[in-house]
C-alpha cells in the first residue's frame, strides 16, 4: 500500500491497531529508538523501537498473553520488516483506572 509506505512508523502502528483491535478508547505510541542508539536492531533513521500502550474493548476477558498475541498479529508485516523492539501495556475498559 503506497499510502503506508509514507507514513511514519507511529502512524502506521497507531492506524493498524485502531483498524484491528477496535473499540480503542486509549493509544499511546512512542518512538523510543533514541533511547537505544548503537544497539543491535537500531537504524541510523530510527523508527525501531517503540512503546504501545493501548486500551481496547477487544482486550475484554483476554489474558495478557493473548492480547499480546493480537498486538503483534495487528503489526506482523512492522515487526517482520521495521520494528526490531515493541514494549506494551494492554489494558480492557473495565481495568482502566479513574
Amino acid at each position: 500500500n503506497v499510502m503506508l509506505n509514507k507514513m511514519s512508523m507511529v502512524a502506521r502502528i497507531e492506524q493498524r491497531l485502531r483498524e484491528r483491535l477496535a473499540p480503542v478508547l486509549r493509544l499511546v505510541v512512542i518512538d523510543n529508538s533514541a533511547e537505544h542508539k548503537g544497539h543491535v536492531g537500531a537504524r541510523p533513521g530510527g523508527e525501531t523501537h517503540f512503546k504501545v500502550e493501548v486500551v481496547s474493548g477487544a482486550f475484554e476477558g483476554v489474558n495478557r498473553v493473548n492480547r499480546q498475541r493480537l498486538v503483534y498479529s495487528a503489526l506482523e508485516e512492522e515487526m517482520r520488516t521495521q520494528i526490531h523492539a515493541l514494549q506494551m501495556k494492554t489494558q480492557a475498559p473495565s481495568e482502566m483506572q479513574e
